[in-house]
C-alpha cells in the first residue's frame, strides 16, 4: 500500500521535512520578560522526539510592549538568543525541523495569561499601553491603544526584520509571521481594527501595506534559501469585516512577490463580537482549499484536527500540503507515531525510543 501523503517527505526551498505534520505555535505564556526556561525545551524537545515533520515555536514577539501577555516569549534583546538558540538544536537534533512564529500582539497585548482570566492589565497594575492602527481597544473600557504614527509602523517592520535575524542565527529553517488572530498585521488587514486615512488604510490594498511592508523587512534578514510562512485569518467573521474574497486577493498580492512559500489558514480573533457559524473538526479546513485552488500557494490546515485518518484525508484531497495540530500534540507529544502507526505506515522511532510500545 503507498505511503499517505501525510508521511511523505515535503520541500520548501532548501528544507525538507521528513512528514507533513507540523506542530502548531502553541504560547506557553511561562516566560519572563520575554525569556523562555526548561519548560520551553521539554514542551518543544518531546513533540520533536514524537515525530513530527516540523516544530514551531510560539508566538515569539518582536518586543516588549508587543507581547500579549508578560509570560510571553520575545526576542527582541541578546539575552533571548540564547534559549532560542537551544530550542533550535533540540528539535533538530530529534529529527524535525525547527521552525518559529514571530508576532506582534497590537491591540490584544497587556493581557492576563489564559488561566489568570485574560483580561487587560492596566497600566497602573503593571501592564502598559497597546499600540495599534487606529485607537480603539478590543475589549470596551479598556485603555485606547496608541495608534501608530507612519514612522512608528515603519519601525515596528524593522522590529520584525530583527527577530529574523536573531531567528537565522538561531538555526530556524522556517519563520512564519504572525498575521491572524486580531493581532498587529491582522489588525491592520481587517476594517473593523483599521480606521486609517493614511498609506496604511483605507481599501484593501491601503491595509495590506503593513503585511507586505513586513514581509519584505523580514526576508531583508531571512536567506533566500530558507522558506517564509504567513499565517492568516481567512475571515473575521462580522458583518464589513474581512472576507474569504479578500484573504484570497491578499494572498494573490503575496505570491506575486515571491516571497512566501505558505500560508497558515486560520481564522477570526479581530473582535469578541465574532460569529463562528459552527465549531467542528476541520472547519477551517475550506479556507486552506479554496486558497490554494484559487492562488497556487500551498496551504496549511489547522484546527481542530485530531484523527489520523482525517489528517490524511486533508491532503491526499489536496485541500492543502501539510496540517498543523495544537490539542492533540498536547495530549499526546507522540501523535505522529501513533497515527503512522493506525494507517499502516512503520513508524520512525528515534534509535533511543527502538524500544518504545506503540
Amino acid at each position: 500500500m503507498a505511503t499517505p501523503l501525510l508521511f511523505q517527505p515535503i520541500s520548501f526551498r532548501s528544507v525538507t521535512a521528513a512528514n507533513r505534520i507540523v506542530v502548531a505555535p502553541m504560547c506557553q505564556y511561562s516566560a519572563v520578560d520575554g525569556l523562555g526556561d526548561d519548560w520551553h525545551i521539554q514542551h518543544l524537545g518531546a513533540r520533536a522526539a514524537g515525530g513530527a515533520g516540523v516544530v514551531m515555536v510560539e508566538a515569539t514577539h518582536v518586543s516588549a510592549i508587543g507581547r500579549i501577555t508578560p509570560g510571553c516569549l520575545g526576542a527582541y534583546n541578546d539575552e533571548h538568543q540564547r534559549l532560542l538558540t537551544r530550542i533550535a538544536s533540540i528539535i533538530t537534533k530529534c529529527g524535525s525541523v525547527p521552525a518559529i512564529q514571530i508576532a506582534h500582539a497590537g491591540r490584544k497585548a497587556s493581557c492576563q495569561r489564559p488561566w489568570e482570566g485574560g483580561k487587560p492589565i492596566m497600566p497602573q497594575d503593571g501592564g502598559w499601553v497597546p499600540v495599534a492602527p487606529s485607537a480603539i481597544p478590543m475589549i470596551a473600557g479598556s485603555v485606547d491603544p496608541h495608534p501608530l504614527s507612519a514612522g512608528e509602523v515603519a519601525d515596528i517592520s524593522a522590529q520584525f526584520a530583527a527577530t529574523a535575524r536573531m531567528a537565522r542565527e538561531a538555526g530556524f529553517k522556517i519563520v512564519e509571521l504572525h498575521a491572524a488572530h486580531g493581532y498587529l498585521a491582522h489588525s491592520f488587514l481587517s476594517p473593523i481594527s483599521n480606521h486609517r486615512n493614511d498609506q496604511y488604510g483605507g481599501d484593501l490594498n491601503g491595509r495590506s501595506r503593513f503585511l507586505l511592508q513586513t514581509l519584505e523587512a523580514i526576508r531583508g534578514e531571512w536567506p533566500d534559501d530558507l522558506p517564509l510562512w504567513v499565517r492568516l485569518s481567512c475571515t473575521d467573521y462580522m458583518p464589513n469585516g474581512l472576507t474569504l474574497a479578500d484573504i484570497v486577493s491578499v494572498v494573490k498580492r503575496i505570491k506575486e512577490t515571491g516571497m512566501v512559500d505558505l500560508i497558515d489558514c486560520s481564522s477570526g480573533g479581530v473582535s469578541n463580537d465574532q460569529k463562528i457559524p459552527s465549531l467542528h473538526p476541520g472547519y477551517q479546513v475550506p479556507f486552506a482549499d479554496t486558497i490554494r485552488r484559487e492562488t497556487g500557494m500551498a496551504t496549511g490546515a489547522v484546527g481542530m484536527i485530531t484523527e489520523p485518518t482525517h489528517a490524511a484525508e486533508i491532503l491526499a484531497n489536496e485541500r492543502a500540503d501539510v496540517v498543523l495540530l495544537a490539542r492533540a500534540l498536547l495530549a499526546d507529544p507522540a501523535w505522529p507515531l501513533h497515527a503512522a502507526k493506525a494507517l499502516g505506515v512503520k513508524p520512525d522511532l528515534l534509535p533511543q525510543y527502538s524500544r518504545a510500545v506503540l
